[in-house]
């Protein structure tokens, strides 16, 4: 069974509570640039959150030329920070391009869920938000979430505010 975070992209405000929490659960300080979720909003009003959704194919694991980045005995994605050089091989490997770069100290930032208990997501479901939610299953539907941020935010406005882009 593998943990991941579910995303109900229709139920995230956009308050970025999420990435405030993780960032402090991280670095100690709100620093929003070093989270591990992000809340992307590419078309105004359409805000996506993304984060790594622990794939089945690990393709940040196979392509780390370092091997900074492992698995622990729960399944999940972890970067050894003396380990990774900062060269990004992992976020182009990435289908969804989750990984990001510490800015600071220029390696790997990828979810590590808090080591099994995310912070974003209990502050999510405190809120009341409930956008976001651990899921363990053996199945590969997380998967589906392995997309390019631009698509599901496309796939969202259309389900929002429908297809104003026809006409009439």
């Amino acid at each position: 069974m593998v943990k991941w975070i579910f995303v109900d992209y229709e139920r995230c405000s956009g308050c970025r509570i999420c990435e405030i929490e993780c960032s402090y659960v991280h670095e100690g300080k709100v620093w929003r640039e070093v989270s591990r979720i992000r809340i992307l909003e590419y078309i105004p009003g359409v805000v996506v959150p993304i984060v790594c959704f622990q794939c089945s194919e690990r393709y940040c694991l196979k392509s780390c030329p370092q091997d900074a980045i492992y698995l622990d005995s729960d399944e999940i994605t972890h970067v050894n920070s003396e380990k990774c050089t900062g060269c990004g091989v992992c976020v182009s490997a990435c289908p969804a391009h989750i990984p990001i770069m510490h800015p600071e100290k220029n390696y790997a930032l990828i979810c590590d869920l808090c080591g099994g208990e995310p912070a974003c997501v209990r502050i999510c479901l405190d809120l009341g938000y409930n956008a976001l939610r651990v899921v363990e299953t053996d199945d590969i539907n997380r998967n589906l979430y392995l997309r390019d941020v631009l698509d599901v935010a496309e796939e969202l406005r259309e389900a929002l505010y429908g297809n104003s882009g026809e006409k009439s």
